[in-house]
């Protein structure tokens, strides 16, 4: 069954959609079956993806709002050889729409599944805000990656965020943890930088990644040819990297599925 994780951040500019669309298609080049969901509505995970965000024929609006199965909405064909389901400026509306919706929080949840034993990862990259959307994804989701630049703003604004992940595992989904803490646009050579990564060791210990996504101009310019990094420029520093966060994702995967089979 797969594995469901919401990227969030409620911080926007923290590389949220290139961690979504660049983990996803590095661990569909480790032959895992993978989905991203987009639901921002700026569909910026789509056009990354390869695909014509105003072409879309449906999105996931559709899939909220208008109860189309999943098989309905998918793009199969995308840049980074993942399934996806697309979003454009229609998502606006069904923040709206949701509002009238029965059990409007767990339309996402609901409508994943029968198809949770297609895939290995189902990712959903979250809208830079608390809204619907984003109660959606919480409440389908296992676990939450949150990726974060290390400056201080960002270090108070993952205490919120922490506290609002708490607070909906409260209401809409009691199994709902942090997946990992992911160090974005990281720059060593930046004290401010390395002081924080330190606190954020101290403070969340082995949920902060060890692999580390720098600030890399290759990762800037590949959404601009709609391909994730790894298909733009397999050598650059920011390929290897979300490939090293696809094989520690694994690992750690593979060492939950251990730890629980010696428990029974």
């Amino acid at each position: 069954m797969a594995k469901v994780i919401a990227i969030a951040n409620q911080k926007g500019g923290v590389g949220k959609t290139t961690t979504a669309v660049n983990l996803a298609a590095s661990l569909a080049a480790t032959k895992r079956k993978v989905l991203l969901i987009d639901l921002d509505p700026q569909g910026n995970a789509t056009m990354g993806s390869g695909v014509d965000k105003y072409e879309l024929p449906a999105t996931a609006y559709d899939l909220l709002v208008d109860d189309k199965p999943l098989l309905e909405v998918l793009v199969k064909d995308t840049s980074g050889g993942y399934h996806l389901v697309g979003a454009n400026a229609d998502l606006t509306a069904a923040e709206v729409r949701l509002m009238n919706l029965f059990a409007r929080e767990l339309r996402l949840r609901n409508a994943l599944k029968e198809y949770r034993n297609s895939y290995d990862f189902i990712f959903i990259d979250c809208p830079p805000s608390l809204n619907m959307l984003t109660v959606n994804a919480m409440a389908a989701a296992d676990t939450v990656l949150v990726p974060m630049q290390c400056e201080y703003f960002a270090l108070e604004g993952l205490t919120a965020l922490v506290e609002t992940i708490n607070q909906l595992a409260a209401a809409v989904n009691p199994e709902l943890k942090i997946e990992g803490i992911l160090r974005t646009m990281y720059d060593p050579r930046n004290r401010l930088a390395n002081d924080v990564s330190e606190q954020l060791k101290q403070h969340f210990g082995d949920k902060v990644y060890r692999a580390v996504i720098p600030r890399n101009v290759r990762l800037a310019e590949a959404p601009s040819f709609g391909a994730p990094v790894m298909y733009y420029d397999k050598s650059s520093t920011g390929a290897k990297a979300y490939l090293a966060l696809a094989g520690e994702m694994l690992r750690r995967a593979d060492k939950r599925t251990v730890t629980a089979a010696t428990s029974v």
